[in-house]
């Protein structure tokens, strides 16, 4: 399939035969974003390790410092005080059992779902819906929790969550191409510490096989992963 002259044009101002440093990546970024709309920039790295075996399971979240460029939209499952202090904080639905069956219907049109623990016996047959799409309130990613209008501040505020793949690739976003170089540089720091803070003790030689950042519809610049 033929590429556009804009994408052409993009990737004439990558140097095929280097590696850039997280900082250099994310500045060549918003020279290769969409002049149409506001691109998003993302990250997509390759670990060493086997996704397979539980001690192997790199996934966690992380507050980046200038967000994320976009508001997210957060739903709610909780009842009585609990419900009424997300509303304050700014969820953009929140229920109990009615809003169990919307979503049980299918009904997706959000990018982060919240649980008080006690929910989450009747959220947990929404596996099938919310799974496939990495929506399922979880413990370990602060989404399962009994304060959930904190929960939703955080989300709203540029709370991010990453999870290896099966195929051992990670990818999160780190803002806009609007935003300035040294923003994106600290969201993207921000996030690449915590990734490797989260090594498992069982991966061993290079962590980091390979990475690279890109735009939307844009061509990957690849990083130097020694740089990291």
């Amino acid at each position: 399939m033929a590429k556009s002259k804009a994408y052409n044009a993009a990737v004439a101002k990558i140097d095929a035969d280097r590696f850039y440093t997280p900082t250099e990546a994310v500045a060549l970024a918003k020279e290769t974003g969409s002049a149409k709309f506001d691109s998003t920039v993302e990250v997509a790295l390759k670990l060493a390790v086997d996704p397979r075996k539980a001690d192997q399971m790199v996934r966690g979240t992380v507050i980046l410092p200038h967000g994320t460029g976009k508001t997210a939209r957060v739903i709610v499952f909780a009842t009585g005080p609990a419900a009424e202090a997300a509303i304050a904080a700014g969820a953009d639905e929140v229920g109990g059992a009615e809003l169990i069956e919307k979503v049980a219907g299918g009904w997706t049109s959000f990018d982060a779902a919240v649980s008080t623990p006690e929910l989450m016996g009747q959220v947990g047959r929404l596996g099938k819906v919310l799974g496939p799409r990495g929506l399922m309130p979880n413990p370990k990613t602060g989404t399962v929790t009994p304060n959930p209008a904190k929960a939703v501040e955080e989300i709203k505020g540029g709370k991010i969550e990453f999870r290896v793949d099966k195929h051992a690739n990670v990818h999160f976003v780190v803002g806009k191409a609007s935003f300035s170089a040294e923003q994106l540089d600290e969201n993207m720091k921000t996030a690449l510490e915590e990734i490797v803070r989260l090594k498992p003790s069982s991966s061993k030689g290079r962590y980091i096989q390979k990475g690279a950042v890109s735009t939307t519809f844009g061509p990957g610049i690849p990083l130097d992963v020694n740089a990291i």
